[in-house]
């Protein structure tokens, strides 16, 4: 069974907003590859590339999930080792779930994880309250 990853993704503002973002680092880059650098490679890592994702939480609310699809560990510019989480640039939207801000990144096995959205992207701004309201009446 998979295991993910759960982290915030502080300064953005919409799942849309987190698309731009990563599409503008990748051509910054200069590369198709994209990632997440950490300062630690997780521990777990074999079972997070066993079909893990990482869910991103925007504004409060886990939104959004990427596939990881590698983990690259290296030395920085000073010597300092870090870890690039490699992510699949797919954003799949998830069912809306609240979550308290935490510092870096947290374990998060395959039973606990908001299980993907069939909503289209236009959903993905709205409060989950409206959006489990929405559900619940089959409008969703």
């Amino acid at each position: 069974m998979p295991l993910h990853l759960i982290k915030l993704s502080v300064g953005i503002e919409t799942v849309d907003h987190l698309a731009a973002v990563q599409a503008r680092r990748r051509a910054d880059n200069g590369e198709s590859k994209l990632w997440h650098q950490t300062r630690q490679k997780p521990t777990r890592g074999d079972e997070l590339l066993d079909g893990g994702s990482i869910y991103w939480v925007i504004k409060g609310v886990l939104q959004v999930r990427q596939r990881i699809v590698g983990l690259e560990t290296f030395r920085d510019t000073e010597g300092v080792r870090r870890c690039r989480i490699m992510l699949d640039p797919t954003l799949t939207l998830t069912d809306h779930r609240r979550r308290r801000a935490f510092q870096g990144w947290r374990y998060l096995s395959a039973a606990d994880a908001p299980r993907d959205s069939g909503d289209s992207a236009e959903n993905a701004d709205m409060p989950p309250e409206l959006v489990r309201e929405l559900r619940s009446l089959g409008l969703l």
